[in-house]
């Protein structure tokens, strides 16, 4: 009994070892972590979040179908406070709630100003909504979403600012694949398959969002056991032929925040990227719902920027 105790520690230590090997790195720099407490039995589980372009407002869903608008207070510019709408559901086209089944909401992108467009992973689909209390209708799917993989396929939605979705699954069912980037262009009917994004274990897509630098970034995360969680965030060109110029902006220590899931991109009044993300607290009293907000610096004029 005692040979294989000492057997298992010695596993769980070498398995820690691979999977903390690599050493957190960043672009990007913590300015808030700010915990966001709200009552009632529709509060938690944020998946989607988009953020206003002055950092003022922001629109949030969960995974289980529900909508609120709100808005921050910054001290600093750290964020200091939120106030926000009662959460009210997700409308079917029917005007009704979405069942449990339908309902399992998990990307969100929009303009602010326009629509809102929401991507499902249980029944999987992209569906457009006039505004957070309008009715929804249901994309035209593309074939491929019928075989992605139940509680993980659309996880990360963006829009840019021509109009043009472009979505991505969690899991693409084949280990070590490339995840597919799907891509339905601004007033055409159907979606592409244009090109994918390179996959490095073990992180897998949760967010998603366009800059006002016209750039794609990528929020994924990696649950380390009863360690917590880790995330990253990449950034890539849009090009006709493909994403390029990847660049690594984040990648958080394990337990350092909970589970992130929505990301906005937009830039401060320094100039600077901000990435504003916020944590699925999965319902569980023992995760917590945070905002955090990381500053991705400007080079100043005097020194070489970055090479992508």
């Amino acid at each position: 009994m005692r040979t294989r105790f000492v057997i298992t520690i010695t596993a769980l230590a070498a398995l820690l070892a691979l999977d903390l090997g690599a050493q957190p790195v960043s672009n990007a720099q913590l300015v808030s972590a700010y915990s966001w407490h709200g009552k009632g039995e529709h509060f938690g589980g944020f998946s989607g979040l988009e953020v206003s372009e002055d950092g003022k407002n922001f629109i949030a869903i969960t995974d289980r179908g529900y909508v609120t608008q709100g808005s921050f207070s910054r001290e600093k510019q750290v964020i200091s406070g939120v106030d926000f709408a009662t959460m009210g559901p997700l409308k079917s086209a029917q005007g009704t709630p979405y069942s449990r089944f339908w309902s399992d909401s998990e990307g969100l992108a929009s303009n602010m100003d326009g629509p809102l467009f929401v991507s499902f992973e249980a029944k999987h689909r992209v569906t457009r909504y006039g505004g957070p209390k309008r009715n929804g209708k249901a994309l035209k799917k593309h074939p491929d979403f019928k075989k992605l993989q139940n509680n993980s396929s659309l996880e990360a939605l963006a829009i840019d600012g021509n109009g043009t979705l472009y979505t991505i699954p969690e899991r693409t069912g084949i280990e070590g694949s490339p995840f597919p980037v799907y891509r339905l262009r601004a007033g055409r009917p159907q979606w592409d398959k244009p090109f994918s994004i390179p996959r490095f274990a073990p992180y897998l897509p949760v967010g998603a969002d366009i800059g006002p630098d016209g750039k794609f970034y990528l929020l994924e995360r990696h649950l380390s056991g009863i360690l917590g969680f880790t995330s990253r965030v990449r950034r890539f060109d849009i090009t006709p032929t493909g994403f390029t110029n990847e660049v690594e902006l984040l990648r958080t220590p394990v337990g350092l925040h909970d589970n992130l899931e929505g990301l906005a991109v937009w830039r401060d009044n320094d100039d600077n990227i901000r990435l504003t993300m916020v944590s699925d607290d999965n319902f569980k009293f023992f995760q917590v719902t945070e905002f955090v907000e990381y500053v991705v610096l400007t080079p100043s004029p005097d020194t070489d920027a970055p090479s992508n």
